[in-house]
């Protein structure tokens, strides 16, 4: 694979709530945001091309450019997402920026990630533009 953030991976969205949750399981699950299946094809290494699927039909065509790595710093990403026309989530318009994370020299089992923010650029189902969430995409193969 050519493309640094080829792969599938399991994505995740976490709201940016300060407040500690403690041991308590309701407060943490209610900081997931969204949660889905990222499938990152193995186009040119500058293009991020990919869709997000949060189950059957629910699906988002994810497009951008990768600026490879340089130097101590990994390759990073910038995104933009929207729904497939006529599908669910048609209305979905949210930008992505990303890097991989580092991957550690002495890591013991270290399983490749990217990290970063998204934000909702169009309001859809009632839901205003602007919120930003963080997210971490593990690689599962």
């Amino acid at each position: 694979m050519s493309n640094p953030f080829a792969g599938t991976w399991t994505y995740r969205s976490f709201l940016n709530n300060p407040e500690p949750v403690g041991d308590d399981p309701a407060k943490l699950e209610a900081l997931l945001f969204a949660e889905g299946v990222l499938t990152v094809h193995d186009a040119a290494p500058s293009v991020f091309k990919a869709e997000l699927s949060f189950g059957p039909g629910n699906i988002m065509e994810l497009n951008g450019v990768v600026i490879p790595a340089e130097g101590r710093r990994t390759a990073h990403a910038h995104i933009v997402g929207v729904g497939q026309p006529g599908g669910p989530l048609a209305d979905y318009f949210y930008d992505y920026d990303g890097s991989l994370t580092e991957q550690w020299p002495n890591g013991v089992n270290q399983v490749p990630a990217i990290t970063g923010s998204v934000i909702r650029v169009k309001p859809h189902n009632g839901e205003p533009a602007g919120l930003v969430a963080s997210f971490v995409a593990v690689k599962a193969k």
